[in-house]
């Protein structure tokens, strides 16, 4: 029994490595966020390994059928809709739990937006601080306050994901709580209209102000 934590590609559907299609094929079962998205990823290299439904609104008994599954002896392949399991996205419980089991768990490594929006924006990437996406309302000041109180000690680059609905009122926050900071925006990265957006933050809004921004964003501040 094995359960393989199997990256797969954040846009482009090529960007994904030999190793993880041949798990993808040689597994028992492919649990998966969104069976239909991953259908479009499955198809193109002709996977026909049997899918099952893991998200995050996934039932307790969802989780502890895949455990017994793993439990009977059947190896299993968990992918996300996008990118590494485990970042943004419901793999963190079965995880838990398949350690709890005594599961052997393997990574398979590939895509991650976190990393290649570090790589793409061009700041220090020796130190940075991973928050994901904010929270909506409760928390999201006392986070920002947070940052700006550590800010003249710290010096870590901060990386954050982001809707494009939110994203004006996050850099006016950004702007507000840390100052005229140096900051990248990456957004649909590794499909045809990837871009990067770089400058100082009041930069950065102006430019979205212009121009409406369109798919998910990794912002990278220094």
């Amino acid at each position: 029994m094995m359960l393989y934590i199997v990256s797969t590609p954040i846009g482009n559907l090529e960007d994904i490595t030999l190793r993880a299609l041949r798990i993808l094929k040689e597994v028992d079962y492919i649990a998966a966020e969104d069976t239909r998205h991953s259908k479009i990823l499955l198809n193109k290299y002709e996977i026909k390994t049997q899918l099952l439904s893991f998200h995050s609104y996934s039932s307790d008994n969802k989780l502890q059928k895949i455990i017994e599954l793993l439990k009977e002896g059947k190896n299993i392949a968990l992918i996300s809709d996008a990118g590494t399991p485990g970042i943004s996205d419901p793999a963190y419980t079965l995880i838990q739990e398949a350690l709890k089991n005594d599961i052997k768990i393997v990574p398979i490594p590939g895509p991650s937006a976190l990393l290649a929006a570090i790589v793409l924006s061009g700041l220090p990437m020796n130190q940075f601080l991973y928050l994901g996406f904010l929270p909506v309302k409760k928390g999201r000041q006392t986070l920002f306050k947070k940052l700006a109180q550590n800010q003249k000690k710290d010096t870590h680059t901060i990386v954050i994901f982001e809707s494009p609905h939110r994203l004006l009122k996050t850099l006016q926050q950004i702007s507000e709580y840390l100052g005229d900071v140096k900051i990248t925006a990456c957004r649909e990265m590794t499909k045809i209209h990837e871009e990067a957006i770089r400058g100082n933050i009041k930069e950065v809004y102006e430019h979205f102000l212009k121009n409406p921004p369109r798919g998910e964003f990794v912002l990278v501040i220094h």
